[in-house]
């Protein structure tokens, strides 16, 4: 399946983001994803839309004996290769929709901002709650519905071209948007609140951990960033199966 990802274009553009220069220390989550994750150790995890790896390599580090990192986008996977090795990671180019695994093939999956470009939500989630082990650790982001709901995930400006405020419309008709991110069009799958957090419940998921992130003070001063606290962009989520 081809990937805007792989498109020479974007991915240069995707490359020259902060996050994609600095890793983890560059993601504004970050500071609040990290509380979120298990103790590592001993552990196999699945990372769900791997991108540059960053995640992968965490957990690496941080004593899982094995992490298989799942991405569409060819181009992702070589950075993750350069940036990101280790002798328990191994990379693979997949549709997330696609992949099979043996009934609990894993101690922890993990996914960063790549759910909400998947179709099938309440699938992915029993897929996932086949995957894990009893006690499995189930730790993702997503945009948050707030971010997702209108479409375009672009703030209403002024005539100066001030922001006034960031539309939300149309929240309860799930399904599929067409938003902009890097001044290319793509689409993504917006979903409330409530689909996010009781799929996971009515399938056997109990919930940990449940976090909207605010821009960590260390970021405030780069631009843009302290119009991020006007409204939330993410929501983390840590679950367990039972």
């Amino acid at each position: 399946m081809e990937t805007l990802y792989d498109n020479p274009e974007f991915f240069q553009k995707y490359s020259q983001m902060y996050r994609s220069q600095q890793g983890l220390a560059g993601a504004g989550e970050w500071s609040a994803l990290q509380p979120l994750l298990p103790d590592f150790t001993g552990k196999r995890v699945l990372d769900l839309g791997c991108g540059y790896g960053w995640h992968c390599g965490y957990a690496a580090a941080n004593g899982a004996t094995q992490v298989l990192g799942v991405d569409n986008s060819q181009k992702m996977l070589q950075v993750a290769q350069e940036k990101n090795p280790a002798p328990q990671i191994q990379y693979r180019c997949a549709s997330i929709q696609e992949l099979q695994f043996p009934h609990e093939s894993f101690d922890m999956v993990f996914s960063s901002l790549a759910i909400h470009y998947l179709p099938d939500y309440p699938g992915l989630v029993k897929q996932v709650k086949d995957w894990l082990v009893p006690g499995g650790d189930f730790v993702f982001s997503v945009e948050h519905p707030i971010f997702t709901a209108q479409g375009p995930q672009d703030w209403v400006y002024g005539p100066e071209g001030e922001i006034l405020y960031f539309p939300v419309d149309n929240y309860f008709y799930q399904g599929q948007r067409e938003a902009v991110f890097l001044g290319e069009r793509m689409t993504k799958y917006h979903r409330t609140l409530t689909t996010y957090l009781d799929t996971l419940l009515q399938n056997g998921f109990r919930l940990r951990r449940v976090v909207e992130p605010q821009p960590p003070a260390s970021m405030m001063d780069l631009p843009g960033m302290k119009d991020e606290m006007r409204r939330p962009m993410m929501l983390l989520v840590a679950a367990v199966k039972e």
